[in-house]
């Protein structure tokens, strides 16, 4: 039991030491946390834009391509935040597989 211990520390130790050279070393441990929550913020505010100026665009007080500008930018934030759910539901997977 001694040599999984020591393996995981470590690891651990590794681990911190890649985010230090990184720079991703915030001290609490939540940078992946922080990025997630920005990217996600970050969507859901292009998204609220997109629909504002869409809004606008329908009252005829926006031009046509601020409204297309807005809506690409929404799906774009959109595909951007998926693709790193399928990335993490991916690891996921993958580390559950991973024999003990």
């Amino acid at each position: 039991m001694a040599n999984v211990t020591d393996a995981a520390n470590a690891y651990a130790n590794t681990l911190n030491q890649v985010k230090k050279a990184a720079g991703l070393d915030t001290g609490d441990g939540n940078a992946f946390a922080d990025m997630l929550k920005q990217s996600v913020g970050g969507a859901i505010e292009a998204q609220h834009k997109s629909e504002k100026i869409s809004g606008q665009a329908l009252a005829g007080k926006a031009d046509m391509t601020d409204v297309l500008q807005a809506v690409n930018d929404a799906e774009l934030a959109l595909n951007t935040v998926l693709a790193i759910r399928d990335k993490a539901v991916q690891a996921w997977e993958q580390l559950m597989r991973t024999p003990m």
